[in-house]
């Protein structure tokens, strides 16, 4: 562990637009990484982002930030890709399949072509989708290729849950699993509230009732709908949940997160990958998690690796 901690962390940032600049706001503050170089097709943009967070250098940890080139991902630990097109109002997620998928090929192979040989991240939507074909052009184990998956729809869960228990949100396990959209699922048989099962919780205060519940899966679902709706876009959410899930990878936390990852025959289901609780460590994902699924979840979560393939089987990988 000590030679981990004591070893130079660099994080390549593809993408330096709302998610991007938020990703990397929430490193420095939280002085995740010790360098941090940020790539964009905009480079003034991506030079103006480094300028700023320069800046805040003063009131914060320690950390090199620069604008650079793929060149720069030879080094790096992480590559973290936010870049591509973003998802419009009344457009879903996927939606943007053939936009983005075209986009990351000739990301991934530029990568690739530093001789990069970390860890992808992927945030870009549809992440499930683009995780896949990231995997694919890379040539790299799947274990080293992530997607961000349902680590946001579950974070959102867990604060809706904890609203409504009135209980820290930080005390309740929770977890969306299937795509990252419309046909992502909750797992209600595994909540639990600091130990105390979901239906053990119901069946102690009489509540929530399955509509409540039902309403708080659909505010989860939808989320990133409305805040669209309002701001035009989601990123600080996102940015955060990137942010942890790159601390637990440089710290070789072995911490469990919804991340989108490729099934090999776990659940009934493989070659897709899907958002699934899976331990996260130095090494990306050091193993898949096989919750036991009531029957009705299992269902949805096939129904949704359903429409994963489809969509990838659409792709020209």
């Amino acid at each position: 562990m000590q030679d981990l901690q004591s070893k130079v962390s660099r994080v390549a940032l593809v993408g330096s637009g709302a998610v991007g600049a938020s990703y990397a706001f929430a490193l420095l503050n939280q002085g995740i990484a010790n360098e941090l170089v940020i790539i964009d097709v905009n480079h003034q943009k991506a030079e103006g982002d480094a300028m700023d967070l320069n800046h805040g250098l003063p009131f914060s940890p320690s950390m090199k930030i620069w604008a650079g080139t793929y060149e720069d991902c030879g080094s790096a630990d992480i590559v973290v890709i936010t870049a591509g097109a973003s998802q419009a109002p009344g457009e879903t997620r996927m939606d943007l399949i053939n936009k983005n998928s075209r986009i990351f090929k000739s990301i991934v192979t530029s990568i690739m072509d530093s001789g990069f040989h970390g860890i992808f991240v992927i945030a870009t939507n549809p992440v499930d989708v683009l995780t896949y074909a990231t995997w694919k052009y890379s040539g790299l184990p799947a274990s080293r290729v992530i997607g961000s998956g349902t680590i946001l729809d579950s974070a959102r869960l867990r604060f809706l849950l904890g609203q409504e228990f009135n209980v820290d949100s930080r005390n309740i396990h929770a977890y969306i699993m299937g795509e990252h959209g419309d046909t992502e699922l909750p797992v209600w048989s595994n909540a639990n509230i600091a130990g105390l099962s979901l239906m053990e919780y119901k069946a102690q205060h009489g509540t929530p009732t399955d509509e409540r519940l039902d309403e708080i899966f659909i505010q989860v679902r939808d989320a990133a709908y409305h805040i669209i709706e309002r701001k035009g876009a989601t990123y600080y959410g996102i940015a955060m949940g990137l942010a942890r899930l790159t601390k637990a990878i440089l710290n070789n936390e072995n911490s469990v997160f919804s991340v989108s990852s490729l099934l090999t025959g776990q659940y009934g289901l493989d070659d897709v990958y899907i958002g699934i609780p899976a331990i996260i460590n130095r090494d990306g994902i050091r193993e898949v998690l096989e919750l036991n699924l009531m029957e009705d979840e299992r269902e949805k979560l096939h129904h949704s690796a359903t429409v994963l393939k489809n969509a990838i089987a659409s792709l020209e990988l």
